[in-house]
């Protein structure tokens, strides 16, 4: 096999990763179903293609980075799909936020194709993931992860082994029910003093500097100020990833109250419009619902 690293999906963050590993020297190409979304990759400089044997086929490193886990299922274990596609010894790195036990079958079907597995979600979005600051979640055998170093290294300002396969995705989900749950609340608090007359810009100066800060608040509220809600990370991926949790709670009898009620005003602001916007919208849901406005989302 050659040094190839190809990404499959190149989406938001599986694009970025693209053009990372591109701009550190990697001999990396694009694989995706959507011709559109190949195109703006080519545009960026990056080889892509629609083909997944061209991709994958004589690859050394794949990686996947894919919306949930149904499409993972299908993409990777499917009929004709990468497992299939991948020559014997190549190793994938899955990124994509699922549930474990999705993982532990792609590990599982690597195994029976001789092929290798890494379990590496990420935290944090495009951005992070083109310039190479992603924090990496690694869970799989330590020989494994050093043969994945060449795209590792690239994309992670810092990796934090977590143990076997499937591991890396649960820490993920923990995670991130944190992390939608801090923006909720946050959305909620912040519409609720700016309603009270408190100038936004002066609230996030104070609150950016006191204890209710933190790291998504600092991070996500600038554009929010702006009105900016196009989308780091997507309110229906947010949704998506605190109902696995849920899940994941619920088949091990560990209940989880407030991750429930945090999924539930997510789906409520899908309901209301907020499905492609970033996840710190729920600021703007919160004030026009106290304002009695119809949101009406952008073309």
């Amino acid at each position: 096999m050659s040094g190839k690293i190809a990404v499959v999906g190149t989406g938001l963050m599986g694009g970025n990763m693209a053009q990372a590993l591109r701009d550190a020297g990697r001999e990396v190409i694009g694989y995706d179903v959507s011709p559109d979304s190949a195109e703006r990759l080519r545009a960026q400089g990056v080889a892509a293609t629609t083909d997944l044997r061209e991709a994958v086929g004589d690859a050394e490193i794949i990686v996947s980075s894919l919306p949930n886990s149904a499409i993972v299922r299908a993409a990777l274990l499917g009929p004709g799909g990468v497992l299939e596609t991948a020559a014997p010894g190549a190793l994938l790195i899955e990124m994509s936020s699922i549930d474990p036990e999705t993982m532990k079958a792609v590990a599982a079907g690597c195994a029976e194709r001789a092929l290798a597995a890494l379990d590496v979600p990420v935290s944090g979005g495009p951005d992070e993931a083109r310039a190479g600051t992603l924090v990496l979640l690694v869970g799989g055998g330590a020989e494994d992860i050093a043969r994945g170093q060449p795209v590792l290294e690239v994309l992670g300002g810092s990796q934090f082994v977590t143990g076997a396969v499937g591991t890396a995705k649960v820490v993920k989900l923990v995670n991130n029910v944190m992390t939608m749950g801090n923006i909720l609340v946050a959305s909620e608090a912040f519409a609720m003093g700016t309603a009270a007359g408190v100038d936004p810009a002066t609230l996030y100066e104070v609150l950016s500097q006191s204890g209710g800060r933190s790291h998504q608040f600092v991070k996500r509220f600038p554009k929010a100020l702006k009105g900016d809600f196009d989308p780091g990370f997507k309110m229906q991926l947010g949704e998506k990833d605190v109902a696995l949790a849920v899940e994941v709670g619920r088949g091990m009898n560990r209940p989880m109250p407030m991750a429930s009620l945090i999924r539930e005003i997510y789906q409520m602001a899908l309901g209301l419009g907020y499905r492609d916007r970033d996840i710190v919208a729920l600021v703007d849901m919160y004030r026009r619902i106290g304002d009695g406005d119809r949101y009406t989302p952008p073309e």
